[in-house]
């Protein structure tokens, strides 16, 4: 195609502000912040503003008391190692901007294909299938798995495409209740090797549905509105969190509940289960991520400290060496498992964190910051023994 001048103008603007906007990791290597952020010019330097960050922000809680807070420090007996270096900088880039609509929910993570802020229409027809249009979608979850994208909205909406297909296969309205944003969404197999959708909303509600026909295939009802689920890797277990301190372990396909998880003291964001489905790591508002052995859930066998807020992001590698656990904001820390979760990297960033990935062959970790002025999708990549040729701690 014949190149215009306006091509060439706007393709010359989209460099330059490329290369204002990027840091790469030589640029980090020669003294540039990887967040592009120019110190210089402010009357504070990045170790003065930290500590004051540290000092200054104001964890959010529901129902933690100065007594649980003061408890919870003490319980901390096992000491972690920091200072690790298990991913290295690689790149940072502000022309991907990440949002959060709900300042609780972090469980957006994949690329944004999906256009959901007109009119959407279903494309699928089936019979049977409640499907709706819907407009103006505020997504609050997101799922990219098994060549789906699963989107969760503010408004109680789901939505959901096939990767290599046209438009959106289902989307439809899965409460009319007043406060029923959805909270989290994620898609799994279940012990058939059936493909399947798990929503949960503020109405406490979990609902269950098939991947093909769209079709609900059951739906459990709680006491306490669901803020994440995770259902086990062999399909069988469902992990529970949400207004409650306690974590609950429920049949994924009766919605039983099998156990209890007790010891954290406010309300609960985030679980992520280990590759083994032995290991369940959940993440609370009272700063901590409790690991459980599911065969011994009558305490959890090691409690992970953040730095200053809420745990609202886990994740585990897909091989299950390493976990990823971030805070609302500037801070995401790796845990070794072949330590322990006795060593740590600690990832210190400026601004609050959308979501973190692991990208499935564990070469690269993604941390999506959602700020005003310095949003962007940061890469982070596996060290690898020897082998430091573009990297960045």
């Amino acid at each position: 195609m014949e190149q215009t001048k306006d091509d060439s103008d706007f393709e010359d603007d989209f460099e330059t502000k490329k290369m204002e906007t990027d840091t790469s990791a030589q640029e980090a290597r020669n003294g540039k912040d990887i967040q592009g952020i120019q110190w210089e010019g402010f009357k504070y330097t990045r170790d003065e503003f930290r500590d004051t960050r540290l000092k200054q922000y104001d964890n959010f809680v529901n129902i933690l008391r100065p007594s649980s807070r003061e408890k919870l420090d003490k319980e901390h007996g096992q000491v972690v190692e920091k200072g690790k270096n298990f991913y290295d900088f690689q790149f940072n880039t502000r022309l991907v901007t990440s949002t959060i609509v709900h300042f609780q929910l972090r469980n957006l993570r994949g690329k944004e294909v999906l256009n959901v802020a007109r009119s959407v229409t279903p494309t699928q027809k089936l019979p049977g299938l409640f499907s709706e249009p819907l407009s103006r979608v505020q997504v609050s979850s997101m799922a990219v798995k098994e060549n789906l994208i699963l989107l969760g909205g503010f408004d109680g909406e789901l939505l959901c495409k096939c990767v290599n297909q046209p438009g959106v296969a289902f989307c439809t309205r899965l409460s009319t209740e007043d406060n029923a944003i959805t909270n989290t969404v994620d898609i799994y197999r279940d012990p058939s090797g059936s493909l399947r959708l798990i929503t949960a909303n503020n109405d406490c509600k979990i609902r269950v549905f098939d991947a093909q026909s769209f079709t609900r295939v059951s739906e459990f009802a709680l006491d306490w509105s669901v803020n994440n689920t995770s259902v086990s890797p062999d399909g069988k277990l469902l992990a529970v969190v949400g207004d409650s301190t306690e974590c609950l372990i429920s049949d994924s396909h009766s919605g039983k509940v099998i156990s209890s998880l007790r010891g954290h003291k406010d309300y609960s964001f985030a679980s992520a289960w280990h590759p083994n489905g032995l290991i369940l790591a959940t993440g609370n508002q009272d700063t901590a991520c409790r690991l459980w052995d599911i065969r011994n859930p009558s305490e959890s066998f090691a409690v992970l400290k953040g730095n200053m807020g809420a745990i609202r992001g886990l994740k585990f590698t897909p091989e299950g060496r390493f976990l990823a656990m971030a805070e609302p904001a500037d801070f995401v820390h790796i845990f070794d498992t072949q330590s322990g979760f006795l060593q740590s990297q600690e990832i210190d960033l400026f601004g609050e964190i959308a979501g973190i990935s692991f990208s499935p062959d564990t070469e690269a970790l993604y941390v999506g910051v959602a700020d005003r002025t310095y949003g962007s999708l940061l890469e982070y990549k596996r060290r690898k023994d020897n082998h430091y040729m573009d990297s960045f701690y």
